[in-house]
């Protein structure tokens, strides 16, 4: 895991750490879904290739499993714009309420 407090990614946003962790889990589980659809597409190909009755039918099952598994994808992206968007509210709303009790 990642044992920083603050990330400052390419434009100069700045990730904090209450939100490290929850990306790098998403990031790896993503990688771990994408590991396994390349293994699944592989499988449907060589299926498709043998010609073969019964592997022809298991590529049915197997294609939804794929589509399973970038529909879990897309949740998964959809959580990390959700957390950045509600980081984001709360830092502005932060900012905010920071300048207004700050002496004149």
């Amino acid at each position: 895991m990642l044992e920083m407090d603050t990330l400052v990614i390419g434009n100069g946003s700045q990730i904090e750490g209450k939100l490290l962790d929850p990306l790098q889990r998403n990031f790896l589980q993503v990688q771990s879904i994408l590991d396994q659809n390349r293994l699944l597409i592989n499988e449907i190909n060589q299926n498709h290739e043998s010609r073969i009755p019964d592997n022809l039918s298991r590529n049915v099952g197997l294609i939804r499993e794929l589509n399973d598994n970038i529909r879990r994808i897309v949740d998964l992206y959809g959580n990390l714009s959700v957390s950045f968007t509600d980081s984001k509210d709360a830092d502005s709303d932060a900012k905010r309420g920071h300048k207004r009790n700050r002496p004149a």
